[in-house]
Parts: C-alpha cells; sequence; structure tokens
C-alpha cells in the first residue's frame, strides 16, 4: 500500500477538495467515507466522515493522522475518488491487492473548499427569510436574521426538517396524513414540520402536538390560530394515556424524559405507524436496573455507568423497531458541541416482525439483567393481538 501512501502525502494539503472512499469488500461495518478538509484554530484538519447502514460517525485528523487512517481503510475498500484544485485522482484495489492509481490533470484551476468548521450551507428554513412562527417564538427578527442566542435551535430545527425531507418518499401525498408530535413542548419543530410539509411541500396533513403544559398548550393554540394552521391542533394530555387517533402516519417524540420516550415509541409501533422519528431526553431507568460484574470497570463509576445505560436504553429501543419491522436508524441529530441531546432514531416500517433479532435483544437484556419499558409495553400489546 506504500503507493497510496505517497498519493496520500501529495493531496492531503490546502488544494484538496473533497474525496469518498467507497465500494467495501464486507458487508457489515462501514460502507463508505467522506473525507474534506477544514480549519480549526488556524491549523489544517480533515474530516472523515464514515458510514455503517445506520450511524455516521465524524472524526476531525490531522494530514498526516488522515493519510494513515485512509490507508487503513482503502485494505478494506475497492476504491477511492479525490478532488483537488488541479486534479481528480482515483485509486483502485483489486481482490488480489493490486493497485492502480489514476490522475488526471484539469484544464482549468477549481476553487479551493471552504475550510469553514462550522460553514455555512443551504438549509430548508434560510436567514433572510421571514417566517412567522420563528418570529413569534424567538428565533428570528422580523427581517429574518437569526437572533444570535437562537443560533443552535435554528441548527436544530433545520436539521430536523432534513431529516424529514429524507423520508418523504415514504410518505402518501394523496391523501391527508396524520402526524403525532408527542412532548412537543415549546413546539418549534412542531411549527417547523406544518410550515415545511404543509405550506412548502404541499401536503395534507394534520398534526396533533401533545404536551401536559396547559400554559405551553394554550400559547401554541393561539400562534396556529393567528397563522391560519387550521390543521395544526394542540392538546393538553399524556402521552401513556392518549388514544384520540386510530391511524398515524408519522409519530414524533423530542425529549420526552425517560420513559415518556418508551410509551411514545410503543404507542408508534401500536398505531402501526410508517415512520418514527425520536430524540430521547433524560434516562434513568436501567441506570437503576443494571447489574454485571464483569462491567464493574464501567458500573463501579457512576458518571460511566450512566452513560453506558444511556446508550443501552437507545440501542435496546432501535432493535425493538427492528424487531417490529422498522428500519431504524441512530443519528446525529446535530453536532455534540450544540446540544447533548444529540440522538434521534429515525425507523421506517418496511416489512414484517423480524424474529432474528428477538435473541440478540433477550441476550442482552439477560447479560445486563434489565427489563425495559418499551420491552415490557410491546409484550402486553402482543397478547393483546393474540
Amino acid at each position: 500500500m506504500e503507493e497510496i501512501q505517497n498519493v496520500l502525502k501529495s493531496i492531503l494539503n490546502i488544494d484538496f477538495i473533497r474525496g469518498t472512499i467507497s465500494g467495501p469488500r464486507k458487508k457489515e461495518g462501514i460502507i463508505k467515507v467522506k473525507v474534506r478538509p477544514l480549519e480549526k484554530r488556524g491549523a489544517l484538519y480533515f474530516q472523515l466522515e464514515s458510514f455503517t447502514r445506520t450511524q455516521a460517525f465524524h472524526e476531525n485528523l490531522t494530514p498526516g493522522e488522515a493519510g494513515e487512517k485512509i490507508a487503513l481503510y482503502m485494505e478494506e475498500f475497492r476504491q477511492m475518488q479525490a478532488e483537488t484544485v488541479n486534479e481528480d485522482v482515483t485509486v483502485l484495489v483489486s481482490k488480489k491487492g493490486k493497485v492502480t492509481i489514476q490522475r488526471k490533470k484539469k484544464k482549468e484551476t477549481a476553487e479551493k473548499a471552504d475550510l469553514a468548521h462550522d460553514r455555512r450551507k443551504h438549509h430548508i428554513l434560510e436567514e433572510g427569510i421571514p417566517v412567522p412562527f420563528l418570529k413569534d417564538l424567538g428565533v428570528m427578527t422580523g427581517d429574518g436574521k437569526i437572533v444570535r442566542s437562537k443560533t443552535d435551535k435554528f441548527r436544530q430545527i433545520n436539521r430536523f426538517l432534513e431529516f424529514i425531507e429524507d423520508i418523504l418518499p415514504r410518505l402518501d401525498k394523496g391523501r391527508e396524513l396524520t402526524i403525532l408530535d408527542f412532548g412537543c413542548g415549546k413546539s418549534y419543530l412542531t411549527f417547523a414540520m406544518y410550515y415545511y410539509l404543509h405550506e412548502l411541500k404541499e401536503y395534507d396533513i394534520r398534526i396533533i402536538g401533545l404536551d401536559l403544559k396547559k400554559d405551553v398548550i394554550r400559547h401554541c393554540s393561539s400562534l396556529a390560530v393567528k397563522y391560519g394552521y387550521d390543521k395544526l391542533t394542540f392538546l393538553e394530555g399524556d402521552i401513556a394515556d392518549y388514544d384520540g387517533v386510530d391511524q398515524v402516519d408519522m409519530v414524533v417524540t423530542l425529549h420526552a424524559c425517560d420513559t415518556a420516550t418508551d410509551y411514545a415509541l410503543a404507542k408508534a409501533v401500536g398505531w402501526n405507524a410508517k415512520v418514527i422519528l425520536s430524540v430521547p431526553c433524560c434516562q434513568h431507568e436501567l441506570n437503576g436496573q443494571m447489574k454485571n460484574q464483569i462491567l464493574a470497570p464501567v458500573m463501579d463509576y457512576g458518571l460511566l455507568k450512566e452513560r453506558f445505560a444511556a446508550l443501552a436504553t437507545d440501542g435496546l429501543r432501535a432493535k425493538y423497531l427492528e424487531r417490529e419491522g422498522y428500519e431504524t436508524q441512530v443519528l446525529e441529530l446535530i453536532d455534540m458541541e450544540h446540544t447533548p441531546k444529540n440522538i434521534l432514531l429515525r425507523a421506517v416500517k418496511n416489512g414484517e416482525r423480524n424474529e432474528k433479532v428477538d435473541i440478540e435483544i433477550n441476550e442482552f437484556e439477560k447479560f445486563l439483567d434489565i427489563h425495559p419499558t418499551l420491552g415490557e409495553l410491546l409484550k402486553v400489546k402482543e397478547e393483546n393481538d393474540k
């Protein structure tokens, strides 16, 4: 692989624009890697964004570190395509390990990459274009400028809409769609969904926002009337007890605390919802249940145990949804530096119940001696369906 290392040394510099590593030799694990340059604290770094079938990971590396990591990736991938300001580079690796390198000079020098770490990108909702609900919720000024203290919220709203944009082909545009937002709170994202799907994409939708806070429900209801959002309704109520609809197309649960997320997910499965978007919040249940002496290096330290419990909780939630016939992804909502509530579960119904996943769930729960609420709720559903 010396040829590859030499190529990487020659292109991983200020003239690098972008690169993609593809063609994995194994079906499991990383299936694609994207490379782009960025500047941090005045120094050149390269961001490697690696993708599995359900997750995406980011790491920022120095040119030397990036070269070493990419060279390792190329032992497991068939090709890499890279672009610099002066040339296009293709690296091919055969099944027997033979390396072929193709370098093609450009007729004209290309524009250098934007090295900003948090570079400006196209947003679904753009700054400078006034959006009424964003103004009334304190995110925008009257002329469409983003309020500085709400920059992260604006970024979060757009990121969330991007996740919805990805699943639009799964939603039927020929009829009214029902969307439930459990624990809607101040409803930044609820209004954003309605505005995006109804006003911009012209879907016939009905959205119901549910929360326990009377004052919040009253305020959001008045805003919906103000904007003429006739099919956006806000109700006071508990996730566990809500049964106001028979058919639901999409369920959204954002920052529902602890097991409230599980009740929302169980409701979504019970309705056979086509799409589920969930951003869990604080998670305490498994932290109080987990017992395993083998994991003493984690269990004996409160902070580590708490973080492990949160990951285990979300991992099991994803697996339960897979078992129920959903194609499930665990994604970053936005960068960790912007919010600690960062994991988004996106599940799209694509088949029948998968019993093979049940084995993984049972073994994991037995290993940790745990009984998650979502599992118990789905057991009740299964018994009622018999």
